[in-house]
């Protein structure tokens, strides 16, 4: 009989230890992946503390401030008058819509350098993007499919 609930004992044991193990890694893979969303001026004011955390930093490129070498590229985001250089070392090259002027999102962290090392880069086309102006002719195609332009029908009053 204390054999058997030996067996018992050394199962319930083992499976603490699984589990236990399971929780560890999910808790330092959520605290690896939790990135904080800041602006360039919160990022100035954060202290020590913007050493030691993963960010993201998102503002406008600089246009003529891109400089690539393969994947890597060096270039500084602006927001409300806030420079920050950023060098970008991921393993993908930037987006196609990364350009000057464009919008990006920069996900990484800070350096004692004053330089903002990302690991991830994000961009979107700010003329891509922009509202359509008005007065386009009646004539021009739709953009898509929801979009109906009566180009050659005349307008009927009921």
């Amino acid at each position: 009989m204390f054999g058997e609930s030996s067996k018992y004992l050394k199962f319930g044991g083992v499976t603490l230890l699984i589990l236990l193990a399971i929780g560890y890694l999910s808790y330092t893979g959520v605290q690896e992946s939790k990135s904080y969303y800041v602006t360039i001026k919160e990022l100035r004011g954060m202290g020590d503390s913007a050493y030691t955390r993963r960010l993201r930093v998102a503002g406008n490129v600089q246009p003529g401030s891109i400089k690539r070498a393969g994947t890597k590229v060096n270039f500084v985001l602006g927001e409300n008058g806030q420079l920050l250089s950023v060098a970008y070392s991921g393993t993908e090259a930037p987006p196609d819509t990364f350009k000057g002027n464009s919008q990006a999102l920069a996900d990484g962290s800070f350096g004692h350098d004053g330089v903002f090392h990302a690991k991830q880069l994000q961009a979107k086309c700010a003329s891509k993007y922009a509202p359509q102006q008005k007065g386009t002719p009646a004539n021009e195609p739709a953009k898509n499919m929801t979009e109906v332009r009566p180009a050659s029908f005349p307008a009927t009053s009921n």
